[in-house]
């Protein structure tokens, strides 16, 4: 879990993702979309992978997939559902305005 927290406060957005997860690259989509240089890391490209998964799964509330995991402003956001809830709600846009992610 240090490792997770250590990657998730080097930059204002840091996904962490899956190379084969749909719903990892839709996250990372919406960001890019919006303007966001987030910090992509993949788990599966980590030789500590498996370990921070199940950290992230853990802090996820053990309930539903551990990826995507979004941090933002050091803070974890949660997945998908969570993600795509405040982009709806029109929250999300202010979250990433004020941990520095958005300049406009």
């Amino acid at each position: 879990m240090d490792r997770v927290m250590k990657l998730a406060s080097e930059r204002a957005v840091v996904v962490f993702t899956l190379s084969s997860c749909c719903m990892c690259h839709t996250v990372t989509r919406l960001m890019a979309d919006l303007g966001v240089n987030e910090l992509v890391h993949e788990l599966d490209s980590d030789p500590r992978g498996k370990d921070m998964e199940r950290a992230l799964h853990m802090m996820l509330g053990g309930r539903g997939p551990a990826v995507p995991a979004v941090f933002i402003g050091g803070k974890l956001v949660g997945g998908t559902n969570r993600v795509m809830s405040l982009h709806l709600a029109s929250e999300l846009v202010p979250m990433l305005k004020s941990a520095g992610a958005l300049w406009l």
